[in-house]
């Protein structure tokens, strides 16, 4: 399947049915922002984030430990999903429509997509969103109004899910942004493998168990082997 494989629009598409696509390995987006359409997405070539590879740059561990932003998770999921809508001036142009928005808006609601949110004093200035399903999370977008925010975002996506008992980190496509983190690309075939082993896996975003226990996961990445940056 292609990028431009079976258009679909809202009247068809439901959170069900989004649920469903992602167990088999596909994925819905926009042309642009603008575009009412929606097409399903199968990439040959798949990115993903190994948990157990994760890279922090010692620069931004540094900037962590000085703990300049307050975490917050599902706090205002429908703004984050707004900020990473919008354009700016390192990306003219999204893929989120507002098709995407209603539909992943109500599969927060429905407990399935989260949110990570930098704070400062009070503003959303960074953080990123995506669906968890069983032992894998599907990062969709991330986005940053202030220095790092979305780095530090994922750092503590990544802490939460090692936490929480995942084992897949799905980033759709690989970027120069997540590239310093490890991504990397796999084939198609290969996902597949991965994403059904995943959801064989009963993981859980949120885990009811102390938070120092999550704490501990977030120290673990900072003392792991980093890249020089």
């Amino acid at each position: 399947m292609n990028n431009r494989d079976n258009p679909s629009n809202r009247n068809t598409l439901t959170p069900e049915i989004i649920l469903k696509a992602y167990t088999t390995g596909i994925f819905p987006m926009a042309e642009h922002r603008r575009d009412p359409e929606l097409f399903w997405v199968d990439p040959k070539m798949r990115g993903i984030l190994p948990l157990d590879g994760f890279h922090v740059p010692r620069s931004l561990k540094r900037r962590i430990r000085q703990n300049p932003y307050e975490m917050r998770y599902d706090y205002d999921f429908e703004a984050v999903i707004d900020a990473c809508a919008k354009s700016t001036s390192d990306r003219q142009e999204t893929w989120i429509n507002r098709e995407i928005i209603g539909l992943y808006t109500e599969l927060f609601y429905m407990g399935y997509v989260h949110s990570v949110e930098c704070w400062s004093k009070g503003i959303l200035v960074g953080g990123l969103y995506g669906l968890s399903m069983r032992g894998v999370f599907f990062g969709e977008s991330m986005f940053s109004r202030e220095r790092d925010a979305s780095k530090i975002a994922l750092v503590y996506l990544v802490a939460r899910l090692i936490f929480g008992h995942f084992v897949l980190l799905d980033t759709q496509f690989v970027t120069r942004h997540l590239k310093q983190f490890g991504a990397l690309e796999i084939p198609r075939e290969k996902y597949h493998e991965l994403l059904e082993d995943a959801l064989s896996i009963d993981a859980k975003f949120y885990r009811e168990v102390p938070v120092e226990d999550e704490e501990e996961a977030l120290s673990r990445l900072l003392q792991s082997r980093t890249h020089t940056s």
